[in-house]
């Protein structure tokens, strides 16, 4: 399967912010455009690691509805992929048809898949780190400490 066809344009999300990227992709999908993204496990989440990973065990964890308390498990995705995929797709519109085409466009890899290794990858300027004293702690990070591995 040929992953790079023609028309996609292929990001590199190394040391790049979560929401910056998320924006920029998601009004580029909207324009029609095709991505995919690559290392998604490098991307980067502003914040101290205990509150990071304090929010995000809560949303995963802790989460209990309504209807039905007792109900625990895993609200949002946990691989660095998914969680990338699901920021993007909380920037879409919800209730017309061409978000969720919009949404078809876009492809997220751990890694750089060996189809795209002679291909350039784009890193958009607006996403990246402006202070490198700000911390941050990367998807891959927030995995782990949830038990995965990769």
């Amino acid at each position: 399967m040929e992953l790079s066809k023609k028309g996609e344009t292929i990001i590199n999300g190394e040391g790049l912010v979560a929401g910056r990227l998320a924006s920029i992709i998601a009004k580029r999908l909207l324009m029609g455009e095709k991505i995919v993204v690559v290392n998604a496990e490098k991307i980067i989440i502003t914040g101290t690691r205990k509150r990071v990973l304090q929010w995000y065990g809560k949303r995963v964890l802790e989460w209990r509805t309504y209807h039905n308390p007792e109900k625990r498990g895993p609200k949002i995705p946990r691989r660095p992929d998914l969680v990338f995929k699901r920021m993007v797709r909380g920037m879409l519109p919800k209730k017309k048809p061409r978000g969720r085409e919009a949404l078809k466009r876009l492809r997220v890899y751990i890694g750089f898949p060996e189809e795209l290794r002679g291909k350039e990858a784009e890193v958009p300027e607006a996403a990246k780190l402006k202070n490198k004293q700000i911390p941050y702690v990367t998807l891959a990070e927030v995995y782990e400490s949830f038990g995965g591995r990769l």
